[in-house]
């Protein structure tokens, strides 16, 4: 486990070198996929060189990437890879976008990473050994009120279901704040006791692996808006774990 840790943060490091070699370019290059979501050459660049990394040192291990998909491998060992989350802000220069990287062993996720250069921020867990950051390991808060908590969803205009941007909007509303901090961003905040609850209404499993991992580790509870702890069903929950149970409770009963 340690050597597959290490490896994750040394591919972080190779994607922060590139995505940051090309933040804020003038001539950064954009194009638009089918399901109507950006993509740039750094996404492209970040995934073709973690993958090439990956075939010279795990040459057995399987890859699904964002970019390029799923390829061979072991069944028992995948790495996951979103080489940009948060596209849009990185095309219009927002630091808020992290390179996410998890590595899955026999259908359990035992190493996360989620590295955001451009804010100068790094968060990483493996299984059992609690989650990180270079300031050292972090903890969920200990909020057990809604009253006392901070909300926060990726974006409230992808509450398409009309019944679940109600409950999210009365679930918000019961809080002491709610903010739209977005993508990876919420849930490491989550991990590190800052936020108590993010929600997230649309994702992929590359949007979410190593968030739960990270958020687990750091004493929290993650899950689909169902209340299953899985990273596929695409959508996410993720609470300080004392609030979770009431606020499944809130999005599903005003949901329906």
């Amino acid at each position: 486990m340690p050597d597959d840790l290490t490896l994750a943060l040394e591919l972080a490091g190779i994607a922060d070198a590139i995505t940051l070699g090309r933040f804020r370019a003038s001539d950064l290059r954009v194009e638009t996929k089918p399901d109507m979501t950006p993509v740039t050459e750094v996404d492209r660049a970040v995934e073709t060189a973690l993958r090439r990394r990956l075939a010279d040192v795990r040459p057995d291990d399987a890859v699904l990437g964002e970019e390029q998909g799923a390829t061979g491998g072991s069944a028992r060992r995948r790495w996951i890879i979103d080489p940009i989350d948060g596209t849009r802000g990185y095309v219009r220069g927002l630091p808020v976008y992290a390179t996410l990287l998890a590595l899955e062993v026999d259908g359990d996720i035992v190493v996360g990473v989620a590295s955001a250069p451009a804010l100068h921020r790094r968060w990483w867990a493996a299984r059992g050994e609690g989650a990180h950051t270079p300031s050292g390991r972090i903890r969920v808060s200990r909020v057990h009120r809604l009253e006392d908590a901070s909300i926060s969803t990726t974006d409230p205009g992808n509450l398409t279901k009309p019944g679940l941007r109600h409950a999210y909007g009365a679930l918000a509303g019961r809080c002491w704040q709610s903010r739209a901090l977005g993508d990876f961003w919420s849930h490491v905040l989550v991990a590190e006791g800052t936020l108590d609850i993010a929600v997230e209404p649309i994702a992929a499993v590359w949007d979410l692996a190593p968030l739960r991992l990270i958020v687990e580790e750091a004493g929290g509870r993650f899950t689909d808006l169902q209340g299953t702890a899985r990273v596929d069903g695409g959508n996410a929950l993720s609470t300080n774990g004392l609030l979770h149970d009431e606020v499944l409770e809130a999005l599903n009963t005003g949901s329906t």
